[in-house]
């Protein structure tokens, strides 16, 4: 490409902050370009496999760095391709956490009551479906017993899935294949399309400079479809307003990149990282205890043996989920399929002494893998996480044609972070473990250190300039006109599934997006309806809406 191209707005990234900037600013009557780096799948797309080559693989992108490794969406619609669907709302208290600077980590413009409108117009525009106990899978069900055994609570989680669709396969992490899924490719970017949007897959933004009339230069390289580490060209166009959606784990990689050409980044541009406080516990349950105790059966002489059969979350635990309790103290747990691979690999020996996650204990453990249940956990960690000098191309050094990469991203977690995990790993015991049901030990943090597949904080917004890379309305300190719309915008862990967060916090970022891009003179106007066409939810967000549009 021998010319740069224009655009008014260019999104970086396809997931829930790209694809909702995408389509307000679109139906708005700007002209939008989206750079997505991975290819465009559909359901029939979507292999049940784990070879390479797969969706699996395409669609994934795992980096992993020194004591944190981030399991990411790598494809058009982003992260709701490839998350399990779950969309609860973060608890009040997330908003007034402290964390590790002392104060009030959130801007003091947004409360759960703030945010409420905007999860509400989230709501009008993804179908959230609210699993009820005739719902949930045998894992799901079981995790329920256990938790009523032990005198706790359990409660179905709201997805993003369509039950009548939903043919309880398990591979939704993957992808669906059904359809059941109801991810950004039948929401807000299909809308984004149909107002003239443009999607380009397979292209990868490399860094960001200014032009001489004060707009902004997007230097991207266009990825081979198969081998991702190479490339097929490159190019750069130029637009009036940038929104940075490219995630959590590359977000701050491009501004970092990109300093060398707009100037010095807010100090807070990749620090802070959380990793949503994630952490996984297998446990490895006695059928017998599961009929004895349980009571439970599937017929056919089985108690359970049904890992493989669900959808991913469906039953959480959030007794813990309580205002009263000390930060770094609450936490929710959450049945979860994880697919082989990952798991197979890090599920440790419950009981064994020293390194278990591999050996002939493990491959006993192993041979017991339909009676396994796995617990998420999700608790207020410190935001550790600190981006290093970022890699020549991308987010990481690719090691393998696809999926697998080398990161700069560096995690040591706090004592406060150690013991949050300690007390939900006791907890996850307490329940489990309970009249001889389960043996349940926690996965490694020995192979890949920790884990995450809810990436967030890298950019976060904040009033303190000294700990937020942006404003509250997600504008890039220093420099106007590039907002940052993703998980990395978030403040902190919200010990709950975070997609409903990042969404409502996108929604509420558009009109002050809007605001900057008529300033630099794009006509562009704010109130669209929802994707559907749904207009229920805009009254109680209008009262924010000027004070958001105020420049």
């Amino acid at each position: 490409m021998t010319s740069t191209e224009r655009t008014d707005v260019l999104v970086v990234g396809s997931g829930f902050g790209g694809a909702i900037a995408a389509y307000h600013l679109a139906a708005g009557g700007a002209k939008v370009v989206v750079l997505e780096r991975g290819p465009w799948l559909t359901g029939e797309d979507f292999d049940q496999d784990f070879k390479l080559g797969s969706s699996y693989t395409r669609a994934f992108d795992f980096v992993v760095g020194d004591g944190m490794s981030i399991l990411g969406g790598n494809c058009v619609g982003g992260g709701s391709v490839v998350y399990f669907a779950a969309m609860p709302r973060a608890p009040r208290f997330v908003f007034e956490r402290h964390g590790s600077i002392g104060r009030r980590m959130w801007p003091e413009a947004i409360s759960r009551d703030t945010l409420d409108p905007w999860y509400d117009r989230v709501a009008e525009s993804i179908p959230i479906y609210q699993q009820g106990w005739n719902d949930v899978s045998y894992a799901g069900g079981l995790w329920a017993a256990a938790c009523d055994h032990a005198g706790r609570t359990a409660n179905p989680v709201p997805v993003a899935v369509d039950p009548t669709q939903c043919v309880n396969c398990n591979w939704m992490m993957a992808g669906c294949r059904f359809d059941a899924k109801k991810s950004l490719l039948f929401t807000y970017l299909p809308a984004a399309l149909s107002h003239g949007a443009e999607i380009r897959p397979l292209h990868e933004v490399q860094h960001i400079s200014r032009t001489d009339d004060g707009g902004y230069r997007v230097h991207y390289e266009v990825v081979d479809g198969e081998d991702y580490r190479i490339t097929a060209g490159s190019g750069t166009i130029d637009a009036k307003i940038i929104v940075l959606a490219a995630g959590a784990g590359a977000t701050p990689v491009i501004l970092q990149r990109s300093e060398a050409t707009l100037g010095a980044m807010p100090r807070a541009v990749g620090r802070y990282f959380s990793g949503n406080g994630e952490r996984l516990n297998t446990a490895i349950l006695n059928e017998d205890k599961v009929r004895d105790v349980l009571g439970l059966s599937r017929g056919n002489g089985l108690a359970y043996e049904a890992n493989q059969i669900g959808r991913g979350p469906v039953v959480a635990n959030w007794d813990h989920l309580d205002g009263s309790l000390p930060e770094f103290e609450r936490f929710s747990l959450e049945q979860l399929y994880f697919p082989p691979g990952l798991g197979t690999i890090l599920a440790q020996v419950p009981g064994a002494e020293g390194i278990s996650w591999f050996g002939v204990d493990k491959k006993e453990v192993l041979k017991r893998w339909r009676s396994w249940l796995i617990i998420f956990q999700m608790i207020e960690d410190n935001n550790e996480g600190v981006f290093g000098p970022p890699p020549a191309r991308g987010n990481a050094d690719r090691l393998s044609q696809q999926m697998l990469g080398i990161g700069r991203l560096r995690y040591d977690p706090t004592p406060q972070t150690l013991r949050a995990w300690a007390l939900a790993d006791a907890e996850c015991k307490d329940i489990l473990e309970r009249d001889g049901l389960a043996e349940v030990a926690a996965w490694t943090n020995d192979v890949v250190g920790a884990y995450t597949v809810h990436p967030l904080s890298s950019c976060r917004i904040g009033d303190d300039p000294e700990t937020s890379a942006l404003d509250d309305r997600h504008e890039l300190r220093g420099h106007p006109g590039i907002f940052v719309t993703d998980g990395s915008a978030v403040p902190g862990a919200l010990t709950v599934n975070p997609a409903m967060t990042i969404s409502a916090l996108a929604e509420r970022a558009i009109p002050g997006i809007v605001a900057a891009a008529r300033e630099r003179g794009v006509e562009v106007t704010y109130g669209a309806p929802a994707p559907n066409g749904g207009v229920a939810t805009r009254r109680a967000a209008a009262p924010q809406i000027p004070e958001l549009m105020r420049r």
